[in-house]
């Protein structure tokens, strides 16, 4: 056996972070914790310090993107999971990929944001990016017999739909938060749950899965898979369509990040083909959740639309949750923005960060015009 993979951890709080732990719990022998960082929850992450013994830690609060980059180029970490709310990420994912270091990405708004620099730092110093997002780690298991591009018709990205998917279009106006943080599936944070009720996480995937595969955007389908067993799917040119199935539990797609190319016993139970089991498909209906369609418009824009889209998204949710914008209004307040910006393709990250930094400050001043629609 291979002497343990050293990990570091950005984010250990949250949902992914959790589930993480769980995996590094399951496999001692296999990874070892180096480097745990939260945003705020000092007790959370001391006490995560003291169970896997960390010798090193930051809560990001405290010391900002300093203390994130100098976890990511620790000498002896072997792989960074990037697992941060929002745009946090991009910094140490950078930093990790410039030090060789192997990236683990949970984070989707690093390489929605911030995609083309990623991609190309992993180019240079020979790092691997390694999906985390099940629908991700769906289509690069899927892949993993054939990546030649020429071979490739479609990747397929499968959405549960989120908690408002059979609501008709006249009862979404009205729908609370309480209600669009009750997914039918999985357990995640607030934000992204919120975003899978948009289906804006769906779009936000979209324009990830562009970056990872180096495909061309219109080879990116949605389908609604309301199990969300099926976490995605690839088309090939000859219509052989293959899939990876298991249960809905981030545990999967985090351990064969974390372990990759190995596979060995996971933490949860696979699934029991000795019982029923139904796979539902339908298309996606961008009329009632139209986030998927300016998500794929801003995708096909390229430049800074992306970023836009995903700065006014985090804007809009964040104002949902305060109850200063209602469920519908999110999309309107995201088309503004799209519909206002002045594109150009950043040339620096600092470009990109201030160019968002402009449209969050743009979103919130909008605010006001959507907040009773």
């Amino acid at each position: 056996m291979r002497n343990p993979r050293n990990v570091v951890l950005i984010g250990a709080t949250g949902s992914i972070g959790e589930n993480t732990l769980q995996v590094v719990r399951r496999h001692p022998e296999r990874l070892r914790l180096v480097g745990i960082a939260a945003n705020g929850n000092r007790d959370k992450l001391a006490a995560i310090q003291r169970e896997f013994a960390v010798p090193h830690g930051s809560l990001y609060a405290d010391e900002g993107a300093a203390g994130l980059e100098r976890l990511a180029t620790l000498e002896e970490a072997d792989i960074v999971l990037i697992a941060a709310t929002g745009t946090v990420g991009i910094r140490p994912t950078l930093a990790a990929l410039e030090a060789g270091k192997d990236v683990a990405l949970a984070s989707k708004e690093v390489l929605v944001s911030a995609g083309a620099f990623v991609m190309a730092a992993a180019r240079r110093h020979g790092g691997h990016i390694l999906p985390v997002d099940s629908e991700h780690s769906a289509i690069f298991q899927c892949l993993e017999g054939n990546r030649d591009p020429r071979c490739i018709r479609r990747l397929w990205l499968t959405a549960s739909g989120g908690a408002f998917r059979d609501y008709p279009s006249e009862r979404l106006a009205n729908v609370t938060v309480e209600e669009a943080l009750q997914h039918p599936n999985w357990v995640m944070g607030p934000k992204v749950t919120i975003d899978s009720a948009t289906m804006a996480n769906k779009g936000l995937e979209m324009i990830e899965a562009r970056w990872l595969f180096d495909v061309d955007p219109a080879q990116i389908g949605v389908v609604v898979h309301p199990q969300s067993i099926v976490h995605s799917m690839v088309e090939y040119v000859d219509g052989s369509i293959l899939a990876q199935l298991s249960p809905p539990s981030m545990t999967f797609a985090i351990q064969h990040a974390l372990l990759y190319p190995e596979r060995v016993s996971g933490v949860g139970e696979s699934l029991d083909f000795s019982n029923f089991i139904q796979l539902d498909f339908r298309p996606p209906d961008e009329e009632r959740f139209p986030c998927l369609r300016l998500a794929r418009e801003a995708m096909h824009a390229g430049g800074l639309a992306p970023a836009a889209f995903n700065a006014a998204n985090e804007a809009a949710v964040a104002a949902f949750v305060e109850h200063r914008l209602s469920f519908t209004a999110i999309p309107k307040l995201v088309s503004q923005i799209l519909e206002d910006l002045n594109n150009f393709d950043p040339t620096t990250v600092e470009d990109l960060i201030a160019a968002e930094t402009d449209i969050r400050a743009r979103a919130q001043s909008l605010l006001p015009r959507y907040g009773n629609t």
